[in-house]
């Protein structure tokens, strides 16, 4: 947090303040699941449920966004992360699907994190603004995901 020149303290969002307690409800429910194959198989209908929560576009892109991922890179798991569709590789993320409603954004965003091998010389994209998902996106897509887990 950091104070303001008028001296009144800035603090968390509203929506940072939810995406956090997401994820720690997204936590306690993994912990309590018992077997592997049970987590990843509810890991994924929670994935689905948070995707048919969201607003028409939002809902659109992210089913889109999820059937590419799961289908070109099936090492990827689904899982929710800060209350959004994500997908792991032995347990630590990769890529995420970011709503443009989630922190009130004017596009979506598709993200990658550090565990993504995109790099390329000394600087490199880890995240891309969403505003359609057409055939042409969903390919440019397919080849990042890819790339992240080669």
């Amino acid at each position: 947090m950091s104070s303001t020149e008028s001296g009144t303290h800035e603090g968390f969002t509203a929506e940072e303040r939810a995406a956090m307690k997401d994820h720690a409800q997204e936590l306690k429910t993994a912990a309590r699941r018992s077997s592997r194959a049970d987590k990843a198989a509810e890991a994924k209908r929670d994935v689905l449920a948070k995707i048919a929560e969201m607003q028409d576009s939002d809902r659109i892109m992210a089913e889109r966004v999820h059937a590419v991922i799961t289908a070109g890179a099936p090492a990827l798991a689904p899982k929710l992360w800060y209350g959004m569709p994500a997908y792991a590789l032995d347990g630590k993320v990769v890529c995420f699907f970011q709503s443009a409603e989630k922190f009130k954004a004017r596009y979506a965003t598709l993200g990658f994190s550090d565990q993504a091998k995109l790099d390329e010389g000394t600087m490199w994209a880890a995240g891309f603004a969403l505003t359609e998902v057409t055939a042409d996106v969903e390919a440019r897509i397919a080849a990042l995901v890819k790339r992240a887990v080669s």
